[in-house]
């Protein structure tokens, strides 16, 4: 058995329910440690990355050699095949974000608000973790670290469970985290790997030992997981991102983000999947666009004035178009008539994940920002921004395309809530039903 898998001494591999049991009582003792302590863990956790990774990529050779065998045979997607490749520069990026991670501020512990109650009763509002997280995602191992680093800095526990088409990947980086950590005193079950469907299906009944749920996948993955759980989930949602370029646009400008938003990673969820082109401007700008998209291979599917725009290498697009992550070379396009008409596509099509605009228009621009209802609204940039570690946030543990508790790309504050903490001395509710009268004093 490495040392990656949840276990309960002399029963061999832990089941969901025992795995959750050890990361609660984990996630307690966690609450206390330093954050000397859980900062030298990271650090040693990091070289421990580097210094694995020969048997990491070694590990993901293996899965991939598998994964392309479905990929023929159309089991498994591109996109999907992609995220799953680890490199040695791989590796080393994983080390970094992990290192990223130890660099921000401690998240536990800070004074949201003190208020005196009255003389000697003192309330304080503080930062603490959520307790026991639980991820589980498709294909991607670098996960692994990135939420096991987050998950540690903020105190949680953390439970995962990746794909099998990465399962050998994830076993070896698991066994290598947590070699880390039980050097650094960290208490055992802090990370801990689940295997099979039948842990995730017991997982999503484990509410009074997992206090939050993440799932990372598909739009159908994650609703289905929402739908069965009685967890709280922050669903990693679909990215339906657009980029619109606006009657006031650079077009120089426009390309270079539109290419980047789309080429640069094709198969991220903040990749572009829709271009947005305003009629002032389509017959100037398409042409050309078009051109240098196709040069990059990407498929166009473009509405009707598209093609009559551009009337070769341009395939019809559908209705359900519109509404597809492609998550691959492909790209489809409409013209609209300004900006009215661009932000009622984005709210009937987008996923609220990441929207931008390309203008020189600052009205237009601010009229965009204020007005898309999404996670991310970019001004003249890319898409491809909608990461938590471009955002400074060390790494990320999703991204959330809703509204409640977190949203966009969520870092460790995704990972943290907070209690309430009283001192007095000796004051009892009696007394200010006697007339006693509270201060209320902000600090």
């Amino acid at each position: 058995m490495n040392a990656g898998s949840a276990e309960v001494p002399g029963t061999g591999p832990a089941t969901a329910p025992e795995a959750a049991r050890l990361a609660r009582v984990a996630s307690r003792k966690l609450a206390a440690v330093s954050e000397q302590q859980r900062n030298s863990a990271l650090l040693l956790a990091a070289e421990r990355l580097e210094e694995g990774e020969g048997q990491i990529v070694a590990a993901n050779a293996e899965d991939v050699r598998a994964a392309e065998v479905l990929a023929r045979t159309e089991k498994m997607s591109p996109a999907m095949l992609t995220r799953l490749r680890v490199t040695e520069k791989s590796v080393a990026d994983m080390a970094e974000k992990v290192r990223s991670v130890v660099r921000l501020p401690d998240p536990l512990g800070r004074k949201l608000s003190v208020t005196e109650l009255d003389t000697g009763l003192v309330l304080t509002k503080e930062t603490c973790p959520l307790g026991v997280v639980a991820v589980v995602f498709e294909s991607r191992p670098d996960v692994v670290p990135q939420v096991a680093s987050l998950a540690l800095k903020s105190g949680n526990a953390i439970l995962l469970k990746g794909g099998s088409e990465a399962a050998r990947t994830n076993e070896v980086l698991m066994a290598t985290w947590n070699s880390a950590l039980e050097e650094s005193g960290i208490p055992r079950g802090a990370a801990q790997l689940l295997h099979s469907r039948a842990d995730v299906m017991e997982l999503l009944h484990l509410e009074r030992d997992v206090d939050l749920l993440i799932p990372r996948g598909g739009k159908d993955f994650v609703e289905s997981i929402s739908r069965q759980s009685r967890i709280p989930v922050l669903g990693h949602g679909a990215g339906i991102c657009h980029v619109y370029v606006h009657s006031g646009a650079d077009l120089q400008k426009a390309e270079r983000i539109v290419l980047d938003a789309k080429t640069d990673y094709p198969a991220a969820c903040n990749a572009a999947e829709t271009l947005l082109v305003d009629t002032e401007i389509a017959a100037r700008f398409l042409p050309r666009m078009i051109e240098k998209l196709r040069a990059a291979g990407v498929e166009v599917r473009g509405c009707e004035r598209t093609g009559a725009i551009v009337s070769s290498g341009v395939d019809a697009a559908s209705e359900r178009d519109w509404a597809t992550e492609y998550s691959d070379l492909i790209l489809s396009v409409k013209v609209v008539d300004g900006l009215d008409q661009a932000i009622t596509h984005i709210h009937a099509y987008g996923s609220n994940h990441t929207e931008a605009i390309v203008t020189e228009d600052s009205a237009a621009a601010e009229r965009f920002l204020s007005e898309v209802d999404a996670a991310g609204v970019y001004h003249n940039a890319s898409t491809r921004f909608a990461d938590g570690y471009r955002y400074g946030l060390g790494a990320e543990v999703g991204i959330s395309n809703g509204k409640l508790h977190a949203r966009g790309p969520m870092g460790m504050d995704g990972l943290t809530t907070y209690k309430y903490k009283l001192r007095g001395s000796g004051h009892t509710v009696a007394d200010y039903k006697s007339g006693k009268k509270f201060t209320h004093r902000v600090r």
